[in-house]
């Protein structure tokens, strides 16, 4: 139960602007894209979708580019995933048999615990987790 592709590029976009924010940098699409791997044209629809639901603002321009529109402490996984993939209709447990209801139950309590740990993580804890990681990097190669 990972992420899609597009939640994972979205995310990773998004960590570039929240990683140059307190400099107030603006970063251009194709920036992100080479940093980071991800395709260009693909990623110019993600930015536009988390423009369009107030994750980073873009200015035009030569000089233009994407910010964050708020700080990244206040920027939560959950909100992000359902503005990049929307939200999965669940099918009606009281269709089905007995084994179908225990399945469905399941998945209904792990998208449960999913969501209460997306609701709780914000885009922050991203960089401190990847900061972290960066550190004991450094501190193995010395």
């Amino acid at each position: 139960m990972g992420f899609s592709a597009k939640t994972t590029y979205g995310l990773q976009a998004l960590m570039e602007l929240a990683d140059v924010q307190s400099s107030g940098e603006l970063l251009q699409v194709s920036e992100i894209a080479a940093r980071q791997a991800i395709p260009e044209r693909y990623l110019e629809q993600m930015m536009t979708s988390l423009r369009r639901s107030g994750f980073v603002r873009s200015v035009r321009g030569a000089r233009g580019g994407y910010s964050l529109s708020r700080p990244a402490a206040q920027i939560c996984l959950a909100d992000v995933i359902a503005c990049l993939d929307g939200t999965a209709e669940q099918p009606d447990p009281a269709q089905g048999s007995n084994e179908l209801q225990v399945i469905l139950a399941l998945g209904e309590e792990l998208r449960l615990r999913r969501d209460q740990l997306l609701t709780s993580t914000t885009l922050s804890d991203l960089l401190t987790e990847r900061d972290a990681r960066l550190q004991a990097q450094a501190m193995y190669f010395i």
